[in-house]
């Protein structure tokens, strides 16, 4: 993965608007893996302390596609989008900051599946699986 790709992870994937107003940061990244935290605060839970389901959904799509574009190749006029989210709610994440782990663990031709795992303090509360879709504009030559 090029310092490029790395780049547009961090200002393009993990800031983008979504992300930002959610308080998403990206923490880590390497060729096929991201992780990203989201931090704890009142404005994304449902009822008392108890983080909204959307809100840890919102950060799998977000830990993936960070995961997918780490092998986008970018003088290829590369773009994308989630095609498919799953998403297996394991435990409620109460008053805590989450921290999604991507992991790119098939790429075809066009379609990039990643697994997502997050975790609050010492235990998941999800499971994910994503497929995102990332064409370049060069295939098919």
């Amino acid at each position: 993965m090029s310092e490029a790709n790395a780049a547009i992870i961090a200002e393009h994937i993990a800031a983008a608007p979504l992300a930002h107003l959610l308080g998403i940061a990206l923490e880590r990244v390497e060729p096929d893996l991201a992780v990203l935290r989201l931090p704890f605060r009142d404005a994304l839970t449902t009822i008392g302390d108890l983080v909204h389901g959307g809100a840890v959904g919102a950060l799998v799509d977000v830990a993936a596609t960070a995961a997918a574009w780490t092998g986008a190749r970018l003088d290829a006029g590369p773009r994308g989008t989630t095609v498919s989210l799953t998403v297996n709610y394991l435990a409620g994440a109460r008053g805590e900051d989450l921290h999604a782990t991507a992991r790119a663990i098939q790429r075809g031709r066009s379609l990039v599946v990643c697994e997502v795992t997050v975790a609050g303090s010492g235990r998941e509360v999800a499971r994910a699986l994503v497929t995102y879709k990332l064409e370049h504009a060069d295939a098919g030559r």
